[in-house]
């Protein structure tokens, strides 16, 4: 017979746990020069695979942690930091608590940064500075109220300042990143073919190397396959044309995707939401 424990516990199962409050996505191109893209965005359980981005990301995480790889080190970003990942090397992330983490992140192109600082960046990305970090969400806060450009062009270039003095101060001390002169070429091919594509034979033909030595030779210069970093970039300039209003449908066809389902499998995957929901929350923060 059935302890009256047991019957309790049958009587009145243990409640389930409740489920995770879905992502929060907000992106929009601002008329703010120097920014490619402002992304506010909350995550509990979604992870970012590699990948690569064209521009400078400048983060900061007003809840929860972040964990993350970048150039093959691991690095974390609590809340009183700003993390500034350069250009053009692969990264990941993923929540580094139960309760996931909500970001707020500029994606700034080479007028702000300059690619020469990038070495500067790999080894510590993430900066402990309470004045930077205030600027930052000052930043934020100028660019989400309509008419407040000038404001957050402004206190942008303060940061921008602030930044280039951390970088600055290392750039004697940084290691020079490998960057061996085949994925080096490979990685300009993909470049130069975003959308088009090219097979590994077809690079293999100009850059005479095997298929196999191409792969391995990339994959170990940047921690990314170059199938990866071809998506990467693809997705990269696929949100900026759903930021401008294009359709899925469109957007899919002009970054080189095979089609609309194609596009939303890499997006999803990249972004943490389909393109069609990151357009309209472009269209909403934008109008």
């Amino acid at each position: 017979m059935p302890s009256q424990a047991a019957r309790s516990q049958a009587a009145h199962p243990p409640a389930a746990p409740a489920p995770a409050p879905p992502a929060t996505v907000s992106a929009w191109r601002p008329r703010v020069p120097g920014v490619v893209e402002v992304f506010h965005a909350r995550f509990t359980e979604y992870a970012y695979p590699m990948h690569v981005h064209d521009a400078w990301t400048l983060l900061i995480v007003d809840d929860g942690a972040v964990r993350y790889d970048l150039d093959r080190h691991e690095h974390g970003t609590p809340h009183d930091t700003v993390s500034l990942l350069p250009p053009h090397v692969p990264h990941n992330g993923a929540p580094a608590t139960a309760d996931g983490f909500r970001k707020r992140v500029l994606y700034l192109d080479s007028s702000r940064l300059g690619d020469d600082l990038i070495g500067a960046a790999v080894d510590r990305p993430d900066l402990r500075d309470l004045l930077l970090r205030r600027r930052v969400g000052q930043v934020h806060a100028a660019l989400v109220r309509p008419g407040d450009e000038l404001e957050a062009e402004s206190r942008l270039t303060l940061v921008g300042e602030r930044l280039r003095e951390h970088l600055r101060s290392r750039e004697g001390a940084a290691p020079r990143r490998p960057d061996p002169v085949l994925a080096r070429r490979l990685r300009e091919l993909l470049d130069e073919r975003v959308t088009e594509g090219l097979t590994l034979v077809e690079a293999g033909a100009v850059l005479s190397a095997h298929p196999a030595h191409l792969v391995r030779a990339f994959s170990g210069a940047y921690g990314i396959a170059p199938h990866q970093y071809l998506m990467s970039r693809r997705v990269g300039r696929a949100r900026r044309l759903l930021l401008d209003g294009r359709s899925p449908g469109a957007v899919a066809a002009d970054t080189g995707f095979y089609d609309q389902a194609h596009l939303t499998r890499h997006f999803r995957r990249l972004v943490g939401v389909t393109p069609g929901r990151y357009r309209t929350t472009g269209a909403a923060a934008g109008g």
